[in-house]
């Protein structure tokens, strides 16, 4: 399976699972710092303080990237050590960061793709409202411009969030992420916000930036059945317009589903209607993209419940299943990625994260599988004619994973936490040569990795 000449090979981060330095050089608090350091949110209470010392290894960390042939990177910056305030004045140390980190990987040879929001909503502006404000979106537009300024002369990618479902619902609904909320409401208003804040920061990077590409990286978890029954349908429909449509929809000139506005106003979640959207917000939101990330791990199972709430993915007996409990289906991922080209016609493609969590270490063959299943995937796809230009791998190395804290291992990179040692996985190598040929293996012997 050759791929196409130019296809771009690459791993991806974020600034709060790597940089630890939390409160160096200027960088005030995010709203991770708060939540993990409130007990009972994280896995044994792990917090991103140290995470992966990325902030004061990083020469190094670019170093192994080059030597494992790497040709993208995907970071995101951390907007509290940009704008410790959320907006206004600018730490210039915390920019010069991110311009040294730029220059090393240009001089490198490898493309930066830069993420402006990953998570990390600088703490103050959380105690102003958070994203259910609208206040919130202009300090964002703010963090795109000063950004977009000071690298824009050298980065010619740039993606504005990453996951506005996480930052939104998973957040402020479902409450397992920061700020840990669970109100539909303020949910729904978040989501709004996030997506008018998203076309906003296209508008500076274009103004800053004018020839760079600029997208946004959206999570998918494709809805099946669990049975043919109807009611196992329609929760599959539900899954679909909560997950899927609800920002797809509406980044791509369509508005928000008609039968989820519905559905939400009849649960009392939209207790107003979509009272909290302004004339004009909709045309910002669907500004035009110059590609469409896709986040991509696992399938959704969808069996009727009472409400959204009750809504949970059934296991499917004799499936493969990661280290984070997610079903390995390269099938739903393919499906997926011909379902985005032929039913919105986006002009290009980039898997911004794909990969999956296992404890092997160094011998990590079940996720040289994954990767080769799901690669396969995105072979099948561009052989349909999808304009897929490229694969990022999540993730470079072993990180912090959110609440999970630092249970799981997503890295073809092995990180040792006590010695901050980086050693190379047999996956590392495995997608040393399929980025080398530009093909993928048939197979893989220990023998490559000596």
């Amino acid at each position: 399976m050759q791929f196409p000449e130019g296809f771009l090979w690459g791993v991806a981060t974020s600034a709060y699972q790597i940089e630890g330095a939390w409160a160096e050089d200027g960088r005030t608090p995010s709203i991770w710092d708060t939540f993990s350091h409130t007990p009972g949110r994280t896995k044994n209470g792990a917090t991103g303080d140290v995470a992966c010392d990325h902030y004061h290894r990083w020469r190094d960390d670019v170093a192994l990237m080059a030597e494992l042939g790497i040709q993208a990177y995907r970071f995101s910056v951390s907007w509290p050590r940009i704008l410790p305030e959320g907006r206004g004045k600018v730490n210039q140390k915390g920019l010069d960061f991110y311009s040294r980190l730029v220059d090393a990987l240009l001089e490198a040879g490898i493309i930066p793709f830069v993420t402006l929001y990953h998570w990390e909503l600088p703490q103050v502006l959380q105690d102003a409202g958070g994203w259910p404000e609208r206040d919130t979106a202009a300090a964002f537009a703010e963090l795109a411009d000063v950004t977009s300024r000071a690298l824009g002369d050298r980065v010619t990618h740039w993606i504005t969030h990453n996951e506005p479902w996480c930052t939104s619902l998973l957040s402020h609904q479902v409450g397992v992420h920061a700020p840990g909320w669970r109100d539909w409401h303020a949910a729904l208003r978040a989501a709004h916000t996030v997506l008018w804040s998203h076309g906003l920061a296209v508008a500076h990077i274009r103004a800053n930036a004018p020839d760079a590409e600029v997208g946004i990286a959206i999570n998918f978890e494709p809805a099946t059945p669990a049975s043919p029954s109807p009611e196992d349908y329609h929760a599959a429909r539900l899954w679909d317009g909560y997950y899927f449509r609800w920002f797809v929809n509406a980044l791509y000139g369509r508005r928000y589903p008609a039968d989820m506005v519905h559905y939400y106003t009849q649960q009392g979640y939209l207790p107003h209607g979509l009272d909290f959207v302004q004339t004009g917000d909709m045309e910002t939101i669907a500004a035009p993209l110059d590609f469409f990330g896709v986040n991509y791990y696992t399938r959704h199972i969808a069996q009727a419940g009472e409400s959204l709430d009750a809504h949970r993915s059934v296991p499917n007996p004799g499936a493969e299943y990661t280290a984070m409990g997610w079903e390995v289906h390269p099938d739903s991922f393919y499906r997926l990625l011909n379902r985005l080209y032929f039913e919105y016609g986006m002009g290009k493609i980039y898997i911004t994260e794909n990969g999956c969590s296992y404890l092997d270490f160094p011998h990590d063959q079940k996720r040289i599988e994954y990767l080769r299943g799901h690669l396969t995937a995105v072979y099948r796809a561009i052989q349909n004619g999808v304009p897929i230009a490229g694969y990022l791998q999540w993730s470079f190395m072993d990180n912090y994973e959110w609440a999970e804290g630092y249970t799981q291992r997503f890295g073809i990179v092995y990180v040792d936490y006590e010695t901050q040692q980086r050693l190379p996985k047999d996956s590392a190598f495995w997608y040393r040569d399929v980025i080398k040929s530009g093909k993928l293996n048939s197979n893989f012997l220990k023998k490559d990795a000596d």
